[in-house]
């Protein structure tokens, strides 16, 4: 299926790995595009590589922080005028007590998932407006709909950011700008693997020993994690043409994890 979107100039922010990486790819093989950005120079630099070899496309890989003010003017000096922005990062650390979450954590975590999205939607907007063309896909966490200890550092900042978008995408509706959220559940990536890996050393366990017995106690329908291309394959499609009446939804990518009729 041809998205529409060939030729589409796309910011993709924590596209060096995971989700990110994953829509960057869906992006480039539809024709679009693509400044990825990211903080870890050769991760980044590799994922570029890949993108580019894989599909074709033209990939600009900027080094930046995008939390940050200076990160943001970086990523925007690469691409003023974009068509398309997606935006997502590492999410922060689990919070099984929610007591023990520290000042520095919250501050981090309304920095990154809530103030650098809503800035770069402020910085864009405006430009799509005039263009009479725009795709917004902020990709956030299940936990912003159905909160949990677990995930409190996570999902209140994120539903924050979720009820923002909403907001703002019935004023550039009319304008054929369309904003939307994605709401993933758990996925095989790097954050992932990184922490279940951590569990699984701490337990004498292993990494697939201690997804199975996550998926138990959080009674995952599908009885497994999901995939980042997964993800990726949704961004694409909430940017394409075929998105153009489809704006303030958030949509829930969790192998039946949750129980909702709406």
């Amino acid at each position: 299926m041809d998205l529409g979107i060939r030729g589409r100039k796309a910011i993709v922010n924590g596209a060096s790995a995971g989700m990110g990486k994953s829509a960057a790819m869906a992006l480039a093989r539809e024709g679009v595009d693509l400044f990825i950005s990211a903080r870890g120079e050769d991760r980044l630099m590799r994922a570029a590589q890949e993108i580019a070899d894989e599909t074709g496309a033209r990939v600009l890989p900027i080094v930046a922080d995008h939390a940050s003010a200076e990160g943001r003017e970086r990523i925007l000096a690469a691409c003023p005028e974009p068509d398309i922005l997606v935006g997502t990062c590492a999410p922060p650390p689990m919070t099984p007590d929610y007591r023990a979450i520290t000042d520095e954590q919250w501050q981090s975590a309304i920095e990154i998932s809530l103030l650098s999205p809503i800035e770069f939607m402020r910085r864009v907007l405006d430009g799509m407006v005039e263009r009479r063309w725009g795709r917004v896909v902020n990709i956030a966490t299940v936990a912003a709909k159905y909160p949990g200890e677990i995930r409190a550092l996570s999902g209140s900042t994120r539903a924050a950011l979720v009820n923002y978008s909403v907001a703002v995408s019935k004023v550039v509706a009319k304008h054929n700008v369309v904003i939307n959220n994605l709401l993933p559940g758990m996925h095989h990536t790097a954050t992932v693997e990184d922490q279940f890996n951590a569990r699984a050393k701490a337990k004498g366990t292993t990494y697939e020993d201690e997804v199975a017995e996550f998926v138990r106690d959080w009674r995952i329908a599908s009885g497994r994690f999901g995939n980042a291309d997964d993800v990726g394959a949704f961004v694409a499609m909430f940017c394409s043409e075929f998105a153009n009446y489809t704006t303030g939804q958030s949509l829930t990518i969790d192998g039946g994890a949750t129980t909702s009729t709406f």
